[in-house]
């Protein structure tokens, strides 16, 4: 949703073997096999050797980078904005959600929104620390392009605040090749992602790099402010 259709709202609310198997032919059966029948030697070395370093070493080396599912034309200069710390892709992937949007230098402004210092009436830090999200994560350049009339009258409203920051969220952690569709959020209404890779929008935002991970959510930094309908369509 463009910043020009949320301003005229905002001032208007004032608003994721080779298994070892037989013994050679060098070793006895006595050696392999129990009186029972059985193998323990090698049900042991296939339980070590075998699914237990496919987990850790094959498949597994995917999920443990969390630079690997990125998409979005603007990860590149995010990365080289934060190359290593705790706001950096991989330190984010290290602490919650909330901590790990406050130690990300592009969020100081939504980090103030959800945390409580915009407004003591809306401290959300439990909610989104609480359960598995997909975040919309406006950076501070999407909320600088609003006035700052605006953006006090927003923040003065409790209720309206509540309403532009949940509709940010949605249940579960989305990536970013199943983003693409319709989703209800935690605000209650639809959002749509379109398009794919580096060029997904959500409704008239762009994606500015997405996939980006946490301890409990999903992240994509996005270059507007999102409006819930409801509110767009009372402006």
């Amino acid at each position: 949703m463009k910043t020009r259709t949320l301003i005229p709202k905002l001032g208007a609310l004032a608003a994721s073997v080779a298994l070892m198997s037989a013994c050679s032919g060098g070793m006895s059966d006595d050696a392999s096999t129990d009186e029972g029948g059985n193998h323990p030697a090698a049900e042991q070395a296939e339980a070590s050797d075998g699914g237990g370093s496919m987990a850790s070493d094959g498949g597994g080396m995917a999920m443990d980078d969390p630079a690997a599912n990125l998409v979005g034309a603007g990860c590149a200069d995010y990365a080289s904005m934060v190359p290593d710390g705790d706001g950096s892709v991989e330190g984010m992937a290290q602490d919650p959600l909330s901590v790990a949007a406050s130690n990300n230098p592009l969020l100081t402004t939504l980090t103030s929104a959800v945390s409580g210092e915009l407004n003591p009436d809306v401290n959300l830090v439990d909610t989104l620390d609480g359960d598995e999200f997909t975040v919309f994560a406006p950076v501070d350049d999407a909320f600088g392009a609003i006035p700052e009339d605006d953006l006090s009258a927003l923040a003065s409203d409790a209720d309206s605040l509540t309403n532009v920051l949940t509709y940010h969220v949605v249940p579960g952690q989305i990536s970013p090749d199943e983003i693409a569709g319709t989703h209800t959020t935690v605000q209650g209404e639809d959002l749509e992602v379109t398009g794919s890779g580096d060029d997904l929008m959500v409704g008239d935002s762009t994606v500015i790099c997405g996939g980006v991970q946490t301890q409990n959510a999903t992240v994509y930094l996005v270059d507007t402010v999102l409006m819930p309908p409801a509110m767009a369509d009372a402006s």
